[in-house]
């Protein structure tokens, strides 16, 4: 999924949309047009919205009700698989995690996409976002949102460091300048998932893999750590991490940390997801930020880790997925349509700050108005790489923090066989996170 931003309001569980709402004036007894809940991840209200608007879309035929699941990804997972493990009939419509989706789609907790669907809610999505919407060669849920990692940089310092930021700029560029300019790198180095994301991302980046070929059965997975490009991988951490260019609590520091460091000025340059513009100028406009910080913010593609080879930033976002027992699966992709259209993903754009996953929002005149990065996101989706897709990616993910973490500690040639022994020791059953 990528950052989650806060709720500016609560939305409570079960939460039925103002179209529902009118139903109640039905007497006791009498038939409506079917419920569809749909499980969300917490946001600002936009899920809300849409949900709305397709109710009023879908003229009577169906509502569409909220129910908003925890904040964190990996709580959401829980709650989901322990209900459809029950076969819940009451899930119609859940907003997944893109790591997550293997899990739930090898169980069979995935109602089949419709083929004629499948066509119409893919053309024009970045490519990205279909691969995580992707089981075994099938797609298995609809893209929604596409989230992606930008490098963020502070011009006036770019620029004394005599960085071209209008050409791909690698890793050890990025600490060279930083440390000439005695200023600092913000990245995600705390043990959670968003350590996961940037190994992953520069693993990707160097041409490797997490895992090299995914299978259903644990004992089939071949995994990449224990190649030249994971070592290449372990070899940039470990120079950042240990470059003297980082904060000194970078081993506990996360997406938000890392955009109060850029806020403040003590990060010159920072890799991170687009919810950094809108925080940033939300606090120009509460009078927490000076509008000369936001002036000096530039943006570009991720970095290299090495040059002339392209990087793979992380991918993030949700996918909607209709749930197996669902009884109304039809309706359900129905709805799902509306939600993925352009102008409601235009629309959860601008006001959540959550990324597009079709191409063509990215040109529209609004979105661009308000986060004038678009363009460079769109091309950073187009070159992003989801995480390692298994129906195993909590005990990948947790073997990996546990590994990788200290970043400071890693070492090539030692740290990507001990990863890969644990994994294979967690998949087997010989050993428990």
């Amino acid at each position: 999924m990528g950052h989650q931003r806060r709720r500016h309001r609560v939305s409570a569980i079960g939460m039925v949309v103002a179209a529902v709402t009118a139903l109640a004036g039905c007497g006791q007894g009498e038939a409506g047009p079917p419920n569809l809940v749909w499980y969300t991840n917490p946001d600002s209200g936009g899920q809300e919205e849409i949900a709305a608007r397709c109710t009023e879309a879908a003229g009577g035929r169906y509502t569409i009700s909220i129910s908003v699941l925890p904040r964190e990804a990996s709580e959401q997972r829980q709650q989901l698989v322990r209900r459809l493990a029950a076969n819940d009939s009451s899930i119609d419509l859940m907003s997944l995690d893109p790591p997550y989706i293997p899990e739930l789609a090898q169980a069979g907790f995935l109602a089949p996409v419709p083929p004629d669907v499948a066509q119409r809610t893919t053309e024009g999505v970045v490519q990205s976002a279909v691969e995580g919407a992707t089981w075994d060669d099938q797609l298995v849920t609809i893209p929604f949102w596409a989230n992606t990692q930008l490098l963020w940089y502070k011009k006036s310092v770019a620029q004394a460091a005599g960085l071209d930021m209008s050409r791909p700029v690698t890793w050890d560029q990025l600490v060279e300048a930083a440390t000439s300019q005695d200023t600092q790198i913000a990245a995600q180095g705390r043990r959670a998932e968003s350590l996961v994301v940037w190994l992953n991302a520069l693993i990707e980046s160097a041409g490797g893999a997490v895992i090299a070929q995914t299978a259903d059965r644990p004992e089939d997975i071949q995994l990449g750590l224990e190649s030249p490009e994971s070592q290449r991988a372990t070899e940039v951490m470990r120079e950042v991490a240990t470059s003297g260019a980082v904060g000194p609590a970078f081993t506990t520091a996360g997406e938000d940390e890392g955009a109060s460091s850029f806020e403040s000025g003590a990060a010159a340059f920072m890799v991170n997801w687009p919810f950094v513009w809108p925080r940033a100028t939300s606090g120009v406009e509460g009078g927490t930020l000076d509008q000369a910080v936001v002036d000096d913010y530039g943006w570009a593609l991720y970095p290299q880790v090495d040059e002339g080879r392209p990087s793979a930033p992380p991918y993030g976002g949700i996918n909607i997925g209709v749930g197996a027992f669902s009884n109304h699966t039809d309706l359900a992709y129905n709805a799902i349509e509306c939600i993925t259209s352009e102008e409601n993903q235009a629309y959860y754009f601008t006001t959540n700050g959550n990324p597009a996953s079709r191409l063509a929002v990215y040109e529209d005149p609004a979105v661009i108005e308000a986060f004038p990065m678009a363009p460079v996101i769109a091309q950073s989706l187009e070159q992003a790489a989801p995480r390692p897709q298994t129906p195993y990616y909590s005990e990948v993910s947790g073997s990996l923090q546990r590994i990788y973490h200290p970043p400071t500690a890693v070492a090539p040639g030692t740290t990507e066989p001990a990863a890969a022994e644990l994994i294979r020791a967690v998949l087997s059953g010989e050993e428990l996170l």
